[in-house]
């Protein structure tokens, strides 16, 4: 295979978006200014006399063991609500509460916002509709809505959305902008590229995270938080009971150079031509859902190997794509910066979602969000009561996104996009109410997060 034979420049020309076109074009966005870089290095400006990052001191060996000294942490900030996690979840749970006017600062270990959806190329948003007294009902309102109905002013941001039309797919890269934007409006304080690696607990209570930074080890104090990591970092970490996982792990990436696919060529060749994926809304470019093996996510060793395989495993398949007569200016477009992690740890909360309760449609007094209908639910919603998001023990701490509370097969639900985006909602408004009653999310009144949902928009049922 000749893997220079068509390049992504070609595909940029082929869809009408020239290199230089491009430069031009985003030149006049937002008011930037674009320019080749100066090929001669004029050197920086010095900001201080290699004064190193405070990290404790060296960690050191005491008799064959690893000893990290104890050490003062710097408290970076103090806020009201704490959101752990820039996902889909996390997002929107800073954005509902940072709009009643609290102090919220969100922490995102990567440099964008959007997790599975945009990093993981995730782009489908699952179960927004469910029918509803035979009629199909939007489920995903209030800023989930907001969010998908903004990709509408980009061209190429998203397909099948709009009134009628149900599980849209969007483009990475107007989720990121289009997030970015709504959080900065919102007024969100913003913390990306820092992992949480721990929590700060007293006597039962969660007062805060640790997160590890170019600038060292740092702590952020909060009087709520909320663990959108997705994997349950922070509740993980801060002692709250939770299930441990093992799922199918895998690495999404797109196809570009799928609407040149000569068709007629195949046929005449009697060869059958393969998958290309799901629709994106960039003419020619698919993305595609590796399945992946079954293993542990809290793994670093099987993450690495995976990801190391699955990289291996889609280089091999284009290779075997391209020697299809007909298909060869296929190409790999990218692949996903983080792999595709479906579950590794949800919360034991006060109140499960269960496949029992989901097909007896059992309704509840305290639902906060209301997801779209899906396979597992049988077309119906989903109403994910408030104890899904509280812990059992551990206070001033709720979950939201995928590691809620939900059984082994309810999870599997509960991790799509669009139960984030309702989670994530009811999330961010029970930590407002928390923090504007000075109470735990525990005791915090549900009619008043109810209300507060219903304000912004969210859809109760």
């Amino acid at each position: 295979m000749n893997e220079n034979a068509y390049t992504r420049r070609d595909f940029l020309k082929a869809v009408g978006v020239g290199t230089a076109g491009a430069a031009i074009g985003l030149g006049a966005f937002g008011g930037a200014r674009w320019a080749r870089a100066d090929p001669i290095y004029k050197g920086s400006s010095i900001l201080a006399k290699a004064a190193p990052i405070d990290r404790g001191g060296p960690v050191v060996i005491s008799g064959g063991k690893v000893i990290q000294p104890r050490r003062e942490i710097r408290v970076m900030r103090e806020t009201d609500v704490l959101v752990v996690g820039g996902g889909t979840a996390g997002v929107i749970a800073a954005i509902s509460a940072a709009r009643t006017g609290l102090d919220v600062t969100l922490v995102e270990r990567y440099g964008c916002f959007g997790g599975l959806w945009t990093g993981g190329l995730v782009l489908i948003v699952l179960s927004t509709h469910a029918r509803v007294d035979g009629k199909l009902t939007k489920c995903v309102r209030g800023i989930g809505d907001e969010m998908l109905e903004r990709h509408l002013k980009i061209p190429g941001g998203i397909i099948n959305q709009g009134p009628g039309k149900s599980n849209p797919t969007s483009d990475p890269e107007a989720t990121k902008y289009i997030m970015a934007d709504m959080v900065r409006a919102a007024g969100v304080h913003v913390v990306l590229h820092s992992w949480v690696t721990n929590a700060i607990v007293d006597g039962g209570n969660i007062r805060g995270v640790i997160f590890e930074s170019k600038s060292g080890c740092l702590a952020i104090k909060a009087k709520v938080v909320i663990d959108a990591s997705g994997d349950g970092d922070v509740f993980g970490a801060a002692g709250a009971d939770n299930v441990r996982h093992v799922h199918r792990i895998g690495l999404v990436h797109r196809l570009g150079g799928v609407n040149t696919v000569d068709r007629d060529k195949a046929r005449k060749a009697g060869v059958k031509l393969p998958r290309f994926g799901a629709a994106t809304p960039i003419p020619g470019v698919t993305w595609v859902n590796m399945q992946g093996p079954t293993a542990d996510c809290l793994d670093v060793e099987a993450l690495s190997k995976i990801e190391m395989d699955d990289r291996a495993a889609i280089w091999k398949r284009i290779a075997e794509i391209r020697e299809i007569p007909g298909c060869e200016k296929v190409f790999v477009l990218d692949t996903a910066s983080q792999l595709g992690i479906r579950t590794s740890r949800t919360l034991v909360g006060t109140h499960e979602v269960n496949i029992k309760e989901v097909k007896a449609r059992k309704t509840f007094s305290d639902v906060v969000a209301v997801g779209g209908s899906y396979s597992l639910t049988g077309g119906a919603p989903c109403l994910i009561p408030y104890g899904a998001l509280v812990p059992v023990k551990i206070d001033n701490l709720l979950a939201a996104g995928r590691c809620v509370a939900a059984d082994n097969l309810m999870l599997n639900y509960t991790r799509l996009i669009a139960p984030c985006m309702v989670t994530g909602h009811a999330a961010g408004a029970a930590a407002a109410v928390a923090v504007a009653d000075k109470t735990t999310p525990r005791d915090v009144n549900v009619a008043k997060v109810q209300a507060l949902l219903k304000k912004q928009g969210a859809y109760l049922g």
